[in-house]
């Protein structure tokens, strides 16, 4: 299916769907779309298996829940689009702008992300597993819960991105579990709970800084675990 002729089928049949309980989706699956301009566009819980979206102009459109198993959006841009929900698995987004996007809950393991720009994107609860976000722009990237067992994080920037509660891939990304606290770090940061400092500011803060953050048991946790998680980062260093 050429852009121009899906262009003109939702033109004229409105082909905006509803809801997934009423078990109406668009069928799209291994349709050529590519450099398509589908800006806002409701392609909710549409079946989008194997589509080629290379280079469509996605902007602000609703994908949320859609199918997108193998489907190619490389180079798309995606910016502000809703993907929450969305079935992305062995997708390839390579060079994608994911700006904004909001993915929470996005199945992303084993897609494409090199060199994707995911800056300010909504990724919690997100599983990517062994993604390839080699180069990815990450920064300000919300990972609360995301799971990057697996991931290859190679060169991605991370900075200003809230790791809190995600799983790291042991690489870039480094978990530690401590009673109450889910610790992250790279090369460049810790994360604590919710508290994302730098390496050298977290060394540097007082007591009376660290009680602030969540109290006495903030400040008893870090009194108990500090030399320890210091040595760990030591001994483990992230990769960059």
């Amino acid at each position: 299916m050429k852009a121009e002729e899906l262009k003109e089928i939702l033109r004229l049949h409105k082909l905006w769907l509803k809801d997934k309980s009423d078990g109406c989706r668009a069928n799209l699956s291994h349709a050529n779309l590519s450099d398509a301009n589908l800006i806002g566009a409701n392609l909710r819980y549409a079946n989008l298996i194997g589509a080629n979206l290379s280079h469509a102009n996605l902007y602000w459109a609703s994908l949320r829940g859609a199918d997108l198993i193998g489907a190619d959006l490389s180079g798309a841009y995606l910016s502000g689009a809703d993907l929450s929900d969305a079935i992305l698995i062995h997708a390839s987004l390579s060079d994608a702008n994911l700006s904004y996007a909001n993915l929470i809950g996005a199945n992303l393991s084993h897609a494409n992300l090199s060199d994707a720009n995911l800056s300010g994107a909504n990724l919690i609860g997100a599983n990517l597993r062994y993604a390839n976000l080699i180069g990815a722009n990450l920064i300000g990237a919300n990972l609360r819960y995301a799971n990057l067992i697996g991931a290859n994080l190679r060169g991605a920037d991370l900075r200003g991105a809230d790791l809190s509660y995600a799983l790291g891939n042991m690489k870039q990304i480094k978990t530690i579990s401590l009673e109450a606290y889910h610790i992250n770090y790279t090369k460049d940061v810790i994360q604590i709970g919710c508290e994302n400092h730098s390496i050298e500011d977290w060394k540097n803060f007082s007591d009376e800084r660290v009680s602030e953050m969540d109290g006495e048991e903030a400040l008893t946790f870090w009194r108990k675990y500090k030399d320890f998680i210091f040595s760990a980062i030591e001994l483990s260093p992230a990769e960059a």
